[in-house]
């Protein structure tokens, strides 16, 4: 299983770096992860668009899903495409629906919506995809991916309230939020701290942790020194282009 990162900003793209969204590849299935302003560019370099099989939305802000509106046209109108599974909230698809325009059946909507919850179980390709609701102001599913006996966690947004350890062990490779640093806590931020993340993914023996969703302007030495020292071992930061063998 590769991770491939597409952009991995913090609330707001910064000049060099688009919004969330990931690429999860294994032999069966490459699943696009949330999709935030500016990752289709960057998804384009990595995979030809028809062999994308399927797209995960984690929730409704607007960082993580708005690119999804244009994703549509590209199917819909240039490379056309139909049946494509699309899953995530029912808060994420009522507003996904607000800004469809809806045409003819000749242009109908190449997404096929699932609404997911945290009890859901989803399976794409050799991918089992299961959730787990975090710490966020709206419904917001960390999401782990399982295969070939190999496991992947992304936690999407989160505050302290939430921990990893909610998916259970063998976790080998975890994306944690980790938007501020120790001095921002307590301070109603409703995101985990580079020490934060780094305590939670020591204590659910995570194999590999990489600290994302640093918010533009961000020192990201800053972070990786913060987590690394709660994790107990090195910590990578996310970034443009990064891969991640699992």
């Amino acid at each position: 299983m590769e991770i491939v990162v597409l952009g991995s900003s913090g609330s707001f793209a910064s000049a060099d770096n688009p919004c969330t969204g990931y690429l999860v590849q294994t032999p069966g299935a490459s699943v696009l992860l949330d999709c935030g302003p500016g990752t289709l560019g960057p998804l384009q370099r990595t995979i030809d668009l028809a062999d994308l099989t399927a797209v995960v939305v984690t929730h409704n802000h607007p960082d993580h899903w708005l690119e999804l509106p244009v994703l549509r046209n590209v199917f819909k109108y240039f490379q056309k495409r139909s049946d494509i599974p699309l899953y995530g909230t029912a808060e994420t698809r009522r507003m996904d629906d607000a800004v469809t325009v809806r045409g003819s059946s000749a242009t109908a909507d190449p997404f096929v919506w699932n609404v997911i919850t945290a009890k859901s179980i989803v399976t794409i390709g050799d991918q089992a995809w299961s959730f787990s609701c975090t710490d966020h102001p709206v419904e917001t599913l960390a999401v782990r991916v399982d295969c070939g006996g190999r496991s992947f966690v992304f936690t999407s947004d989160t505050g302290p309230a939430w921990s990893i350890d909610a998916f259970g062990p063998g976790i080998d490779l975890a994306l944690y939020d980790a938007s501020h640093l120790s001095a921002f806590e307590g301070k109603g931020i409703p995101h985990t701290s580079a020490r934060q993340a780094g305590e939670r993914c020591r204590a659910a023996d995570v194999g590999r942790m990489v600290a994302t969703h640093l918010v533009p302007g961000s020192d990201p030495e800053a972070h990786r020194a913060e987590a690394s020292a709660a994790y107990g071992d090195a910590v990578d930061i996310a970034s443009p282009g990064d891969r991640f063998v699992v």
